[in-house]
Order: structure tokens, then C-alpha cells, then sequence
């Protein structure tokens, strides 16, 4: 028994050793700005986005900004530095302060002050530049990708399979595959297009981003708001 005892506590030290050294590893780099891989641009379905608020608050959904007549349809959710394996957050705390007039110049894209504000807190800051070269970045990446056609402005609700829209961007932004992409939803509609870009915004594949994508059969597109 004391053999056996012996042996377990043995075991225990050395996962405890493993961890700490894998932990450490990590840690030389975790949250360090400017340190990190690529960059996934997420494209938010703003109608989706639009009906799962009002579902929660008819009130809430009253006060944002995107939510009104204004016919969006993919809006910028954000452009998050990722590592190959997981991603860093608020590399800085507080982050620095976010000029309004820099805000201000991004509501095309990102149509909600509170949004941009909490971009730049939880992802911006990680990119390791100043508040404009960030947001100058992110709009040079939604420029690089084209949407769809058949998205650019839904008039009717559509009923789509996550291949489907996933094929449907790999086919109009050449260079795009297949590993570099990655359907977000919810338990029935489609929310978010994930796009995976070097550090330099060229298409590069991201198998752990890629993995995660929507393995539901079909998912609904809500049509865009007002027109």
C-alpha cells in the first residue's frame, strides 16, 4: 500500500511539474500586446443579431444604434489577434483612452459606440498599436472581403446551410479557403462570419478557428431592417 501510495504521489508531482513548465511557457507571451499570431476578422448578420435582442428586450433593442431603419446586413464585430491556440484579452488594464472622434469614424462599420469602445478594451489594445492604426486596421480588413451577392441586401427572410455561406465567401474573395473560415450561430439563426488574416491582412488558414464552425443543417437569415 505505501509502495502504491508512493507511486501516486509520485505521478501527482509530475503532472504538477508538466502544468507548471506548459503553463509558464505560455505565460512568457500570454497577454502581451502586440504579441500574437493572426487576426480573425468576425462579420456580425446584423438582422440576427437585431431579432435575438428584441427577444430578450423590446427595450433594449429600441436603444441600439444598428437596430433602427438603417438597412445594415454584415457589420464588424471586431478584429481579434489570435494565438494558434486561444486568443489574448485586455493586454492592457485600463486600456488607453479611446478618442471619440476615432469612434466616431468607424460607425459605418461598426454601428454602436459601445461596441468600438469594448473592441478596443478586450481586443484592440492586444494589437499592439495605437488606437488609430488599430481601427485604420480594421478597416483595411473588412475591405479585403467581399460579400456575397446574394447578402448584400436580403429583402426576405432565407433559409441557408453553414457550407453554403461558407462556399459562398470562398467563391467571391479569391484566395479564402476553406480552413481560413468559420460559421458562427445560435440555435437557429446565423450570426457571424469568421475570417482568418495574417498580420499583414492576407487570407491564411486557422484550423482551430475553422473547427468551430456551425455544424447545424440549416440556419435562418433574418432579412435586413428598414431599406
Amino acid at each position: 500500500m505505501v509502495r502504491i501510495m508512493s507511486r501516486l504521489a509520485a505521478f501527482a508531482a509530475l503532472l504538477l511539474a508538466i502544468s507548471v513548465i506548459s503553463g509558464s511557457a505560455q505565460d512568457r507571451r500570454q497577454n502581451e500586446p502586440g504579441q500574437f499570431d493572426f487576426y480573425v476578422l468576425s462579420l456580425s448578420w446584423s438582422p440576427s443579431f437585431c431579432d435575438a435582442v428584441s427577444e430578450r428586450s423590446a427595450d433594449r433593442v429600441a436603444r441600439e444604434p444598428q437596430c433602427g431603419e438603417r438597412p445594415y446586413s454584415f457589420v464588424v464585430h471586431g478584429l481579434w489577434p489570435q494565438y494558434e491556440r486561444g486568443f489574448p484579452e485586455y493586454c492592457q488594464n485600463p486600456a488607453p483612452r479611446l478618442d471619440r472622434n476615432i469612434v466616431a469614424s468607424m460607425l459605418d462599420l461598426m454601428p454602436s459606440p459601445r461596441l468600438i469602445f469594448h473592441e478596443w478594451d478586450r481586443h484592440g489594445v492586444c494589437s499592439g498599436l495605437p488606437a488609430r492604426g488599430y481601427f485604420e486596421t480594421v478597416r483595411k480588413a473588412r475591405a479585403l472581403v467581399k460579400i456575397p451577392p446574394d447578402y448584400l441586401d436580403l429583402a426576405q427572410p432565407k433559409t441557408v446551410s453553414p457550407n453554403e455561406v461558407q462556399q459562398a465567401f470562398v467563391a467571391a474573395n479569391p484566395g479564402l479557403g476553406n480552413d481560413a473560415i468559420a460559421i458562427g450561430c445560435d440555435a437557429r439563426r446565423l450570426n457571424e462570419v469568421r475570417i482568418c488574416l495574417s498580420k499583414d491582412l492576407k487570407f491564411r488558414d486557422c484550423p482551430e478557428v475553422a473547427r468551430r464552425t456551425c455544424r447545424r443543417e440549416q440556419l435562418s437569415m433574418p432579412p435586413v431592417r428598414g431599406g
